[in-house]
């Protein structure tokens, strides 16, 4: 009579297991939506690049490794190329 039902472990491992699929089932479709939703998001090194030329460019001129025309020409030959 009790041998078609399952003990106490059995009880046990079916908890864990179910937890286990749950658990699993969360995790891969988080892990997908942020796989899928990368693609969708601007690219934010884009204009940090631009900032990092436009600070190194300024402390050239400022150490006078360059003069005021050269830095003007420059600056604007980076932000032409950052607009297009």
């Amino acid at each position: 009579m009790y041998h078609n039902d399952p003990s106490g472990w059995g009880y046990a491992l079916m908890f864990v297991g179910m937890a286990l699929f749950w658990g699993l089932l969360i995790v891969g479709i988080v892990a997908m939506i942020r796989y899928l939703g990368r693609g969708m998001q601007t690219p934010h090194n884009a204009p940090s690049a631009l900032n990092a030329a436009e600070k190194v460019l300024a402390e050239r001129f400022a150490r006078g490794e360059i003069d005021e025309v050269e830095y003007r020409t420059r600056l604007a030959t980076l932000r032409a190329e950052a607009a297009s």
